[in-house]
This record gives C-alpha cells, structure tokens and sequence, in this order.
C-alpha cells in the first residue's frame, strides 16, 4: 500500500509553500501525505550515517543533508514556483554548492539514502527510485531496518544498474564519494533486535 494522496490536483512548489503542513512530497504534481513521525530505529539509522558521513567530509567539497530538507527536481530549467516534484530523503550528499540555497537544493543529489518502513516502502522502492534514476541521482540507497537489508543502485549510463543487495553488517563504501565508508556494527548493537519488533 502506497502513500495517500493528499488530492486530485496538480500542484507545484508554490502551492507547496503555501501549506501550512509541511508534511508532503510532490512527484510529477501529485503531493503524497508523509506516514507520521518516523520510528526510534529510522532516526538512529538516519541520524548515524548522515554523521558519518558529515564526519568525514570535514574539509572536503561535498557536504551531507539529512530530512526534512526540499530537494527541488525540475524538469529543465523552470522557476522554482513551477516545480512540480519536491522530496525530502532521509539524508543526502550534495557536491556541487551551486545547488543549493536557502530553500534547500534544487538539482539532484549525488547519494541519497532512504530509510524504509512499512509506510513508505514501495513508494522508496519504486516511485523515487524512477524520480531518482530520471533525475540522475549517482548512487541510491535503500535500508530496511527490520530486515538489515541494504539495497544499492549506482547510476550507469542514466540508469540504475542492477540492485546489490547485502547485509548490514561491517562496513560499506559509498562508491561516489572518496574514502566516506559506513560503520554499521555500532549503530545495529543500538536498534531493537528484529524478534523484537513485531
């Protein structure tokens, strides 16, 4: 089952920032209702690669973004306001500092990670999968807590190549960035074990 929608309109990122709720994501001018507030284990997994990652990049170009932040994704070359597709995931990588602003960053992200639940699984798996693979995000990753299952797209050829899928268990190298490597023991010691949460 797939997020509500909050309409039948078409809408924009003026109508967006109209809304008092900032509770939405807009794909292609539909704007989808975000679940509630996310879980203890989506927070400790969010929080901990986002500081990972922004540990390491200390110094360097790129720099680390974790929700709630707008990523504006337009078609072409469209004002800001006539944005049609507006996302916020869980965290995410920017390289090039031209794309960001003080609204967030419009253009897309060069690593992108979502954290799943049973709320918004299949639209992270297959609606901002197509947005992320159209709009040429380099690298997206998929986590599903309850399984420790990592899911990673690499962007090849403006497209997604096949999915690797392993275990969230030692340590994993973001391929698009340079010496930033994820440590999962640590953070997995922290979450509930999964007999434990059903």
């Amino acid at each position: 089952m797939g997020l509500a929608l909050k309409d039948t309109a078409y809408h924009n990122y003026a109508d967006y920032l109209q809304w008092s709720d900032n509770n939405y994501e807009l794909i292609k001018g539909e704007a989808y209702f975000m679940s509630p507030a996310p879980s203890l284990e989506h927070q400790e997994i969010a929080g901990e690669v986002f500081r990972q990652i922004a540990n390491a990049l200390v110094g360097k170009k790129c720099r680390s973004l974790i929700a709630p932040i707008d990523v504006r994704l337009p078609k072409q070359d469209e004002p800001d306001e006539q944005i049609d597709t507006v996302v916020q995931p869980d965290v995410l990588v920017v390289c090039d500092n031209h794309k960001l602003d003080r609204r967030g960053v419009r253009g897309a992200p060069d690593w992108v990670l979502e954290v799943l639940s049973p709320a918004t699984a299949s639209h992270d798996q297959i609606k901002k999968r197509d947005l992320y693979e159209q709009h040429g995000v380099r690298e997206y990753w998929l986590v599903h807590p309850t399984d420790r299952v990592l899911t990673i797209y690499l962007l090849q050829n403006k497209e997604f190549s096949k999915p690797r899928i392993i275990e969230l268990a030692g340590d994993t190298a973001i391929t698009v960035l340079d010496d930033v490597v994820i440590q999962w023991d640590d953070l997995l010691m922290r979450l509930p074990k999964a007999e434990d949460l059903y």
